[in-house]
């Protein structure tokens, strides 16, 4: 993973970073790695997370189909 530092500017190129890793799921999988997970504790998160993964579907194929309101999109401050 590769971040540019613009001007010197550390700080954001560090906020960047940890938003790209943020996105790519390490933080969550170092935090899985760093401590055993009983199998069915793994069954019951896998389960959950197709389950939320299935809704989320669901839910971008109704509102490109027209049946739910798009969501709002956030004005981002600069």
């Amino acid at each position: 993973m590769q971040v540019l530092v613009r001007d010197n500017n550390v700080d954001q190129a560090l906020r960047v970073l940890k938003k790209k890793m943020q996105r790519e799921g390490l933080f969550r999988e170092m935090k899985a790695r760093s401590a055993f997970e009983k199998p069915s504790e793994k069954r019951a998160r896998e389960k959950a997370e197709a389950i939320r993964r299935q809704r989320k579907l669901a839910r971008k194929k109704m509102q490109r189909e027209g049946l739910l309101p798009a969501p709002k999109k956030a004005l981002r401050a600069r």
